[in-house]
């Protein structure tokens, strides 16, 4: 039988996703609501994946968002001294274990360049007999406003090949950075390492947004209250990994998510014997003990 009979099981009965998507489309949706419910019912009738139907509405949340509303702040950034010794600043290298890292001078708002980690190698195996110097192999930072759309960004990521900008409020004090890294987790969600997993490691609650943290699901419901400012009760369960795996009634799959108290938990990390790493999404941006 050809293969290009109509009525082939191989032929148009296995479109993909995206023309089954497009012919959704053709009632027009005169809204972003009424395009969110067609994407919905995509969906439920499974034209596309829950995984397919988030990266769609991650990018239409892209286009609404400013670069304020997801860089991470100012106090949070990891800097080094333009005056700083290799021997001075690589333990800080080796314990953030960033791929790059604004370096000032005097404080924050004195931006001279990026260095990449990268660069560091050529030194470290004698690949140059050329004495280092920070100044000679920074990299020139892109600086941008904080209301600067963050699709608009995105787009000279990818044209410019640069991975990081400097943040800038109206009066020209650095108010933060941002990376790809940050806008591709809006979309595709939080993008995990092999580190991120390392049980050692201190930060139990990362601020990814504004209204979105990375959380280990090992965090004490208290530690968790303190962070948030939160009143959730503990007597039942110690960790939040643990209140979560009730809220669900089972042991959930990575992306599966719920809402509990006005918060949604959804996981992004877990074994086939407990959840392992949380995002928590919630309603307004949290008084957090941690400065801004």
């Amino acid at each position: 039988m050809s293969d290009d009979n109509p009525h082939s099981t191989s032929g148009s009965a296995r479109k993909t996703w995206a023309s089954k998507l497009l012919q959704l489309f053709t009632g027009e949706p005169n809204s972003r609501e009424e395009l969110v419910d067609l994407i919905q019912d995509a969906e439920e009738r499974d034209l596309i994946d829950n995984d397919t139907k988030e990266m769609i509405e991650g990018v239409l949340d892209v286009a609404e968002l400013k670069v304020r509303d997801i860089m991470v702040p100012r106090s949070q950034m990891v800097t080094i001294d333009i005056h700083q010794s290799v021997e001075s600043f690589l333990p800080i290298v080796i314990d953030s274990q960033h791929s790059r890292y604004p370096v000032v001078s005097e404080n924050k708002d004195h931006i001279e360049g990026i260095l990449l980690a990268k660069d560091l190698l050529a030194y470290g195996f004698g690949m140059t007999d050329e004495e280092f110097s920070l100044a000679k192999v920074i990299r020139p930072a892109v600086i941008v406003p904080e209301s600067k759309r963050v699709d608009v960004l995105l787009k000279e990521f990818r044209e410019q090949r640069y991975h990081m900008a400097i943040v800038v409020d109206e009066y020209g004090g650095v108010s933060g950075l941002v990376t790809i890294e940050d806008i591709l987790e809006e979309i595709v969600g939080e993008i995990e390492d092999e580190t991120d997993f390392n049980e050692d490691s201190k930060a139990d609650i990362r601020r990814i947004n504004k209204s979105r943290y990375s959380v280990k699901a090992l965090t004490t419901i208290e530690d968790f209250n303190e962070y948030f400012n939160l009143e959730l009760d503990d007597e039942e369960y110690d960790t939040i990994g643990g209140m979560v795996a009730h809220g669900f009634g089972h042991l959930p799959q990575v992306g599966e998510e719920v809402t509990l108290h006005g918060m949604i938990f959804k996981v992004t990390g877990a074994d086939k014997r407990r959840i392992q790493q949380l995002q928590v999404t919630l309603a307004e941006a949290p008084r957090v003990t941690d400065a801004d």
